[in-house]
């Protein structure tokens, strides 16, 4: 099969899925009706499957169908990556970055830099590899990002250099289902509540390995506590939400903005000396760090530090 016949036959078959029939799909496709059925039989009898369930009501893929759908798709994202690579010797003035970052931490540090970054360096092209942290960190040692941006850089292996810029705290959001609610009232002081209590509660949290978990972990094991969890998610949002809507107690960085609902739960900011986390990037020890390079660390470290002092601004 040519990469234009795989590509076309995606297409193909992705719009029948969108659209359920031969003339939605054919319409969408500017193409006729007789001419996509047409296609979709020779690539039947060539493969001596049917691919599509006519029988179903919106059209469906059969079992092989799927199977091919699959294969079609995994095709285009190999030869994506082919195209990136190549593009090292194709176009040498273009620089890639391969940056390695959880994607809800993402969320809230790259609007901070990396439109100025790519503003300063149109030739660059930022990678982004949106993973969990242990995942990110297994892929920065074996050379397969250029950088790995984090929290609390404190376990990180000695193979990686890293620069830290500033703490930021930590906020609970207490739901009107745990013993602890305040009633009438959003904020409550962290003076009237210890984390000892707030860790025996209802819990929501992160997936084992990342940053917030680990720190939530060492605390449950300092005060010997039997957590009862919950729910666990890898989405930050995810967990902010829920204990909004009444489910248990979660802790979120100050970094994570939630948008308040009117629903029944109380906002605890926490102490620093209690929990708090820096904001890391990272790169391999033995990586040659160019101009470019050291612009995109600097700049990451320079915007972070406004941030957290901005924040800390509005908090007084």
């Amino acid at each position: 099969m040519t990469q234009t016949d795989s590509l076309t036959m995606l297409q193909f078959i992705e719009m029948l899925l969108k659209h359920g029939n031969y003339t939605k799909a054919a319409k969408s496709l500017y193409i006729s009706q007789p001419y996509l059925t047409q296609v979709i039989k020779k690539k039947e009898k060539e493969l001596g499957v049917e691919l599509i369930d006519r029988q179903a009501t919106p059209l469906q893929l059969t079992d092989a169908g799927r199977i091919y759908y699959h294969y079609l798709t995994t095709l285009l994202a190999e030869q994506n990556q082919f195209k990136k690579r190549l593009e090292a010797y194709t176009s040498p003035e273009k620089i890639i970055l391969k940056v390695g970052i959880l994607s809800s931490l993402g969320t809230y540090l790259l609007p901070l830099f990396l439109p100025e970054f790519l503003t300063l360096y149109p030739q660059v092209q930022i990678e982004l590899i949106e993973d969990v942290p242990h995942k990110n960190e297994k892929r920065i040692l074996n050379s397969r990002l250029d950088f790995f941006i984090g929290q609390n850089p404190e376990t990180l292996p000695p193979q990686l250099t890293a620069y830290e810029r500033g703490s930021h705290g930590y906020y609970a959001i207490i739901p009107e289902s745990s013993k602890l609610y305040k009633r009438n009232v959003r904020f409550v002081d962290s003076s009237s509540l210890s984390l000892n209590q707030l860790l025996q509660e209802n819990l929501i949290l992160t997936l084992h390995g990342s940053a917030i978990r680990h720190q939530i972990d060492y605390l449950i094991q300092k005060f010997a506590i039997q957590p009862k969890i919950i729910l666990e998610s890898n989405n930050i949002f995810t967990i902010g939400k829920l204990a909004q809507e009444n489910l248990g107690v979660t802790f979120l960085p100050d970094s994570v903005q939630i948008h308040e609902n009117g629903g029944n739960y109380n906002i605890c900011k926490l102490s620093l000396q209690d929990v708090s986390l820096n904001y890391f990037i990272a790169h391999l020890n033995s990586k040659p760090i160019n101009d470019i390079e050291k612009a995109f660390i600097d700049l990451f470290l320079n915007a972070v530090e406004k941030s957290i002092k901005k924040d800390e601004e509005t908090r007084k």
